[in-house]
């Protein structure tokens, strides 16, 4: 049986465990093929990004439409993780520009009510990466499907697949905070700099959103609904890479985090100042 402190230690994690009734946190897990047999599959980096956060991770399984409900009544916060596949283009009026690309089709047929559930009711949302992606649009928002094609835009599939991941998710741009708004309060800075590793971005924000981060393209990085009732976030990086190595990603788990205890404790959503300064 493999060390316990071994395992914390390939994951730079603390031995510290989560205190009891920690809040717990919905992940949705892709699915995938493994030969002929179909799995429900979720990555460790955002399991243990949940830890990061004082949470506790729930791996949720394809879902089916009537039991959306009872999960999110267990839950007390819910975090959409990244994934090699892509948002059918058909929930935001296109057809598959390139069929080579993975989907998910079982994943967007409940993942997309589950955000419009959850930010309705006020549970604490973060989205990273294909979350950020099924956030706009489940909300009413469209998406480039290859951003590096899109006149005036970058090429942000990052580093080459060939190189080491720490290379790969190294930083590769910055991003500019909107003044004023959720994740410039939580971060206290104007800039900070992030990996990139979609091909997918924002086209159309959807209705409602602001825009929280910009890279130097123009390219929306980061965005909320401030009228939602309670902490959302949406972000096209990759906060959970070596999350306890990186004060920007612990100052978002932190942030999300003190959401969900929050909600954990009170049953209801906080405000944005309890949010960004506890």
């Amino acid at each position: 049986m493999s060390d316990p402190a071994v395992f914390a230690s390939d994951l730079n994690l603390s031995n510290s465990p989560l205190p009891r009734r920690a809040p717990r946190v919905l992940l949705p897990a892709c699915n995938r093929m493994r030969g002929e047999h179909p799995f429900h599959m979720v990555g460790r980096k955002y399991v243990e990004a949940v830890r990061l956060a004082g949470c506790l991770p729930v791996i949720v399984p394809a879902s089916h439409p009537e039991e959306l409900l009872d999960w999110l009544e267990m839950a007390d916060g819910v975090l959409l993780t990244g994934s090699p596949s892509n948002v059918d283009p058909k929930y935001f009026g296109q057809a598959v520009r390139d069929p080579s690309l993975p989907l998910d089709p079982l994943r967007d047929q409940w993942t997309l009510p589950l955000i419009r559930l959850a930010l309705a009711r006020g549970l604490p949302l973060l989205a990273i990466c294909r979350g950020f992606q099924e956030v706009n649009t489940a909300m009413g928002g469209s998406l480039h499907q290859a951003v590096h094609e899109q006149p005036g835009l970058a090429d942000h599939r990052g580093p080459s697949e060939d190189l080491p991941l720490a290379e790969q998710y190294g930083p590769f741009h910055p991003v500019s905070l909107s003044s004023g708004r959720l994740l410039a309060d939580i971060l206290q800075a104007e800039q900070v700099m992030v990996n990139s590793l979609h091909g997918q971005g924002v086209a159309q924000l959807a209705p409602g959103a602001r825009v929280e981060a910009t890279a130097p393209d123009g390219l929306v990085e980061a965005f909320s609904f401030p009228e939602a009732p309670g902490f959302n976030l949406a972000v096209q990086w990759h906060p959970e890479w070596q999350a306890a190595e990186n004060p920007v990603s612990m100052a978002i788990l932190r942030a999300f985090g003190t959401a969900c205890r929050f909600w954990r404790t009170q049953g209801c959503a906080p405000s944005r100042r309890t949010v960004c300064t506890d």
